[in-house]
């Protein structure tokens, strides 16, 4: 099964799941190859779903999931082996930005999977010629999860940002005395558009 098929069947199983539906360029056939894949989730009952969807996108064998601290409205995004980002975007229901990472030795690896959902979303947008949306989105990389890391210099390019989060990662790693593994880093790094 494809992607399109395979994340509305592992949805569909749950009782609150009343639709999904595959949107954004994807589904109005302007995709790239890095392109993200969007899917719009129906449910009346939300709440019973917060806590049943990691169960539930198992069966994708995800690489990464968490939800998106930056979206106005909620999404839960995965990032699969490929590396292919998916966003299952729940539109009925609000979201307010999340402050500032403050990393700690409990939230490393949530971090870092954040910069490489982050950068392989971005990376799809450069491919698209969106350069003005790269540079914005980089400014607020800087503010919400390199600045608090510890780096000291806004990125202009993908590969900057790259550059700047693996120095300050790995000096924080070497403060809190913790080691974040590379496996999302191994898939995701080599597909980026540096």
């Amino acid at each position: 099964m494809t992607i399109a098929e395979r994340v509305p069947a592992a949805l569909t199983t749950h009782p609150a799941v009343k639709a999904v539906e595959l949107a954004g360029s994807r589904a109005e056939g302007r995709a790239t190859d890095v392109s993200d894949w969007d899917f719009l989730v129906a449910t009346d009952h939300f709440e019973d779903l917060v806590a049943d969807l990691p169960g539930l996108v198992a069966e994708l064998d995800p690489l990464a999931q968490q939800w998106d601290r930056l979206s106005p409205s909620w999404c839960y995004m995965l990032i699969l082996r490929g590396p292919v980002k998916v966003d299952l975007i729940f539109p009925d229901e609000p979201h307010l930005d999340e402050p500032p990472w403050r990393p700690d030795r409990e939230n490393l690896a949530a971090l870092d999977a954040h910069f490489w959902d982050w950068m392989l979303w971005l990376s799809s947008k450069e491919a698209s010629g969106k350069d003005e949306l790269v540079a914005g989105e980089l400014e607020k990389l800087f503010g919400h999860l390199l600045g608090p890391l510890g780096a000291t210099a806004r990125p202009s390019t993908i590969g900057e940002a790259v550059d700047a989060y693996r120095e300050a990662r790995e000096q924080l790693e070497a403060k809190l005395d913790v080691t974040v593994p590379r496996d999302l880093e191994q898939e995701v790094a080599p597909a980026l558009i540096r």
